[in-house]
């Protein structure tokens, strides 16, 4: 991933993203992160990241997604981008709680690029990340605004 691609994180519960910005760290993703508590705010910046003059919209983006999300549901937020002609670059990682099958194909029909579960071991959670970081390594991520 370019060193210049911002991470953009939507997940509510302060301490998952806490593990989530620690264990990027430790893996050696040092990108930019920008955090947001619901779907709504997603949505927000994502509207946003369209508009040429918006100071992040030259940036390459990353989303980690959560499903389980206030306001506007993870999924939602998911077809939101993949419907759209100009976000539907963005890769999206779903990293959720939801292990329910149903949840996974829908997500994986709407276009994410990778779905893990969030394990509730702190060692699994790390290997997790870890397989977070190689798909970050090995995947191209284009700016919204070329």
């Amino acid at each position: 991933m370019r060193d210049d691609a911002i991470i953009l994180i939507a997940e509510d519960d302060d301490g998952h993203f806490s593990l989530m910005e620690r264990n990027l760290l430790r893996t050696g993703i040092a990108n930019n992160v920008v955090r947001f508590i619901d779907g709504q705010q997603t949505l927000d910046f994502l509207n946003q990241l369209k508009d040429p003059a918006f100071p992040h919209s030259k940036h390459p983006c990353l989303l980690i997604l959560d499903i389980r999300m206030p306001k506007v549901g993870g999924l939602e937020v998911l077809e939101f981008i993949k419907t759209d002609p100009q976000l539907k670059k963005i890769p999206v990682i779903i990293l959720t709680t939801a292990d329910n099958q149903q949840i996974i194909d829908k997500s994986q029909k709407l276009g994410c690029n990778m779905f893990v579960v969030k394990p509730v071991d702190h060692e699994k959670f790390v290997e997790s990340m870890n397989r977070i970081r190689h798909f970050l390594s090995i995947v191209e991520v284009p700016a919204v605004i070329s």
